[in-house]
């Protein structure tokens, strides 16, 4: 058996959830069922859940890129998109605590968090344009969190932004020094603790219910223009083929 890149654990009623795949934490089709899985488990039996990456890099890279050939995509968009269809149902908080680069899937992941707790210097962005793709989870979120002309600029441009910049526009709950992530994921987890787990889940699933209650209908329509349409054209393979043959895209416009 592979080693586990996730590693769950329960301390009381909060659950903390590791990614750790060496050195990125790039998560491929297994981490990410291995994930889905874990918050499986995990959910019914906690108030708080906290996602954190393992090692000096990063929370996450994102999504493997070999994944996105065309005997995988599905697969993969499957297997992935399984973990916000659990998030966005469940009733406990959840808490991102991000720190060096938190890109593509792994942006996707964190920012679909009702905290995000990051260190100074970590790094925001949807690389996926570069690649001839575009992140099927955040064109849904992110016009509700930082709207739609900054969502449209950080999708489109597939720039990265600083934790500040992040902060700025909606994406971050909390910026803390570097170092100090972990103290200000326990510091907000007291003060969470101090209110009514109940009143708490009942106003997260309303927050869900008034805000975002389409979002799996959403996420159907935005998988099937994916696979259907993109995935179809011969840029969006080429985006993936130049990216895994360390080589610069010869776009075909087709």
């Amino acid at each position: 058996m592979p080693p586990s890149t996730i590693h769950a654990r329960i301390d009381g009623r909060t659950g903390w959830i590791t990614l750790d795949r060496p050195p990125l934490n790039v998560l491929n089709i297994d981490m990410m069922r291995e994930l889905d899985a874990a918050l499986g488990r995990m959910l019914p039996h906690s108030d708080f859940v906290v996602l954190q990456g393992h090692g000096p890099k990063g929370f996450s890279a994102g999504a493997e890129v070999a994944d996105h050939l065309p005997d995988r995509v599905g697969e993969m968009l499957t297997a992935f998109h399984a973990i916000f269809r659990r998030l966005a149902r469940v009733e406990c908080v959840t808490i991102a605590a991000v720190h060096g680069h938190c890109l593509g899937g792994g942006m996707e992941l964190a920012t679909f968090c009702d905290f995000v707790v990051a260190a100074q210097s970590a790094q925001f962005g949807q690389p996926e344009i570069k690649l001839g793709c575009f992140p099927p989870i955040a064109m849904i979120t992110l016009p509700h969190l930082c709207g739609f002309r900054a969502a449209t600029d950080l999708i489109l441009s597939g720039r990265t932004i600083s934790t500040e910049t992040a902060r700025e526009i909606g994406l971050v709950s909390r910026v803390v020094p570097d170092g100090e992530l972990q103290q200000a994921v326990g510091q907000l987890l007291a003060e969470l603790r101090d209110l009514s787990p109940i009143v708490l889940g009942l106003t997260r699933r309303s927050l869900w219910r008034l805000h975002a209650d389409n979002f799996e209908t959403q996420l159907d329509e935005i998988e099937r223009i994916y696979l259907g349409e993109l995935m179809q054209t011969q840029d969006a393979r080429e985006g993936v083929r130049a990216f895994m043959e360390k080589r610069a895209a010869v776009w075909q416009s087709r």
